[in-house]
């Protein structure tokens, strides 16, 4: 019995595996496995002639302090912030933003090697500060900037790699749900991991052109230029201008409030969502079925959140009762190397488990098991941060359960198979992983140290 919480997390992954709902895969494995851990109490209870309400009681026990959690998750204002990120970017997401963003760039990088895809890059960065929601940039980009790229005889790997690695901007460029959830679980305050969040999404922005435009000397035809039918550039510019300075007015205003200490994260969500309701009614797409459609969305996204956050809170304490997290935190600081060994440990577990899992499922269940050993090797908050949602990024790229390709794959053209796709996000997963890299070795090069 005394590795009984480790077995317990095998069985939850597992049943995510065979595609299990996450929330009550954790709540129900959870009340499993306490009633395996308290059979020897259930034992003598019987034979004392206790009864099944004695019985119920004492496995109940362990989930006493439960209504205390959720009434605490309900309250907690650093989460609130994560139904209006996600209400924004749905209202962003119906407005056009990104069909409108993604027409004018295309024409003004059109003519340089490889500026279809450079200039969706830059799109994908835009929307990730904007509105943050992976689905809608990656559907976006493959509804619109796509079809485009083959008709002018793209590599459907290049084009399939950089509209995947593009839409997943995201997670790691703020506002990130995935640093909200990360300040939420770490106890780090969310601003602090949204300023330390820019450094990495700039470089890995800059190392995805460079790689295009690398991939574009190599092999001219896998990204040819391309004329484009307006001549006047003045015209493009304009055009260019006009549809970047919206959202870029959201960005500031949602990011510089934050930077500025003005305004709490939560309340630059709430910024943000007005400003999206204007931007909606500034590009004539506000209507009140739109209103009532992204409510209904973003009820939809927040309740699969916060049903995994509750589950995942069962879990958790049904995996402390059995004991498991004692003997994680002494596995992991025995290991060799110290702080060193730790991270290639931990960092290499977060990646692989993302092959299989969510990064929300990843977030609230392993992080919880790392955290307290990164803080007894004094290893800095911040920085174990950053480096765990640079990992988490790249489980939405990495096959076979990578959501960035489901949802590619959804919206591609009948030319574009699966494998197209898989093989065009390997070179973006390297680049991700040498910028993770990088953040390990040189933490003081992102002002990490």
């Amino acid at each position: 019995m005394e590795y009984i919480g480790i077995i317990m997390f095998g069985v939850a992954l597992l049943a995510l595996l065979f595609g299990f709902p996450v929330g009550f895969t954790f709540g129900g494995v959870a009340m499993i496995f306490v009633c395996i851990a308290k059979l020897p109490d259930i034992q003598h209870m019987l034979q004392d002639g206790a009864g099944f309400s004695d019985i119920f009681a004492e496995i109940t026990s362990t989930f006493a302090f439960m209504p205390y959690r959720i009434q605490s998750i309900m309250e907690n204002s650093v989460l609130m912030a994560v139904p209006l990120f996600i209400f924004m970017g749905v209202v962003l997401e119906k407005t056009r933003l990104a069909e409108r963003l993604l027409e004018s760039m295309g024409e003004l990088f059109g003519r340089v090697r490889g500026g279809l895809a450079i200039s969706t890059v830059l799109v994908g960065a835009l929307l990730a500060a904007s509105t943050g929601i992976v689905g809608a940039s990656v559907v976006a980009m493959g509804l619109i900037s796509l079809p485009v790229m083959l008709k002018h005889g793209y590599d459907k790997r290049l084009g399939c790699g950089t509209i995947c690695a593009s839409g997943t901007l995201g997670q790691i460029i703020p506002p990130s749900i995935v640093l909200i959830i990360l300040g939420d679980v770490m106890g780090i305050p969310v601003g602090d991991l949204f300023r330390a969040a820019v450094a990495p999404g700039v470089v890995l922005v800059g190392l995805y052109i460079l790689y295009i435009l690398y991939t574009s000397w190599r092999n001219p035809q896998a990204a040819p230029s391309l004329s484009t039918e307006t001549t006047d550039r003045r015209k493009l510019y304009t055009s260019a201008i006009l549809h970047v300075l919206p959202p870029l007015a959201l960005i500031l205003i949602v990011l510089g409030s934050i930077f500025a200490g003005i305004a709490t994260p939560t309340e630059s969500s709430a910024l943000g969502s007005v400003g999206a309701l204007l931007l909606a009614v500034i590009y004539r797409h506000f209507s009140w079925k739109l209103l009532y459609e992204a409510a209904l969305d973003s009820v939809r996204v927040t309740a699969m959140v916060f049903a995994i956050l509750l589950g995942a809170t069962a879990f958790s304490m049904a995996f402390s009762y059995t004991g498991g997290d004692i003997l994680v935190e002494d596995a992991l600081l025995d290991l060799p190397g110290d702080e060193i060994g730790f991270l290639a440990l931990s960092m290499l577990t977060i990646l692989l488990l993302g092959f299989f899992i969510d990064f929300v499922e990843i977030s609230f269940i392993i992080v919880p098991i790392l955290a307290p050993a990164a803080e007894a090797l004094g290893i800095a908050p911040l920085w174990f941060a950053i480096l765990i949602a640079m990992n988490l990024q790249s489980s939405f790229l990495t096959p076979p359960f990578g959501f960035s390709l489901f949802y590619l794959k959804g919206v591609a053209p009948p030319g574009v198979t699966t494998t197209d796709i898989y093989r065009g996000v390997v070179p973006f997963i390297l680049i991700q992983v040498a910028v993770l890299v990088s953040i390990l070795v040189f933490p003081g090069w992102y002002g990490l140290a």
